[in-house]
């Protein structure tokens, strides 16, 4: 399979209308480049692709260890800590995406409009329970809210913000079908999938004996315990506060925002 410039793709005029990054190239059988910023400059792009998704790992893993994050903490404060960690999070994710938009487009599968379709119902979840997590009370997972008792979220799942970056990553990599989609949206959805033990094994250890109480009513996978009718569905503010803004972002995102930041146009490639 030939790697193409998104640009030279025979569907590019549906994906987008943005010029292609300096560093964008097409590589011809020889492997010779030819167009945009040759082989240097597309190397260099991939180099600050993977650069990128490591600096993001290694922030979401080494200040995690417990002996780290509480020196840190006892040095800065709590507050100082996690404002900076999230500062920090979002410049390095920020990153992420900037190198990945400027890495070599290399085709894997064809892109469909069914592949889309996929990405029109995972990726708004995925918003939804992002959003719903990092709102909602939850002693053992990603948010702002560490105290007071479990969001209603936590009981459809209590890892909430996982599952949505697994959702949300998971649709997107249907629908691009290229070799730069694969490396951010999988090593997103992987990252994630690890954080279930890494977040699982840590409130385990600061929970005690409480743990398997936890546990039992609040499943990993979604709706499970809602399913054996051991919990019962509940919307609570933070719930509806997400879906709003989840509605609100999603229409958007469809109607001009998503092409206006990223030039792809959702709906045009639904029709495709």
């Amino acid at each position: 399979m030939q790697p193409a410039d998104r640009n030279d793709h025979p569907h590019a005029d549906r994906f987008s209308r943005m010029p292609a990054p300096a560093c964008f190239h097409r590589k011809t059988v020889d492997g010779s480049s030819a167009g945009g910023g040759g082989g240097r400059a597309g190397d260099l792009c991939v180099s600050q692709l993977y650069l990128s998704l490591i600096a993001f790992l290694l922030l979401h893993s080494v200040p995690a260890l417990p002996p780290v994050r509480a020196g840190i903490i006892a040095t800065i404060g709590r507050k100082t800590y996690l404002a900076l960690y999230s500062t920090i999070s979002t410049l390095l994710l920020a990153w992420v995406f900037h190198a990945a938009l400027n890495t070599p487009y290399v085709e894997l599968w064809e892109p469909a409009g069914s592949h889309a379709m996929v990405t029109l119902v995972f990726a708004p979840l995925g918003m939804f329970l992002v959003l719903a997590g990092l709102f909602s009370p939850n002693p053992t997972s990603i948010t702002f809210r560490h105290d007071g008792r479990p969001g209603a979220i936590v009981a459809i799942t209590r890892h909430p913000v996982l599952w949505g970056f697994l959702f949300w990553s998971g649709g997107h990599l249907i629908a691009n079908g290229d070799l730069r989609s694969l490396i951010l949206f999988g090593g997103l959805g992987l990252f994630s999938a690890a954080g279930f033990l890494m977040l699982d094994k840590r409130a385990k250890r600061r929970m005690n004996d409480c743990w398997p109480i936890f546990r039992d009513a609040h499943p990993l996978l979604p709706l499970a315990v809602i399913a054996t009718r051991k919990n019962h569905l509940r919307i609570d503010a933070p719930m509806a506060l997400a879906f709003a803004l989840t509605a609100g972002l999603t229409l958007w995102l469809l109607f001009g925002g998503h092409a206006l930041l990223f030039g792809a146009d959702p709906l045009i490639m639904v029709t495709m």
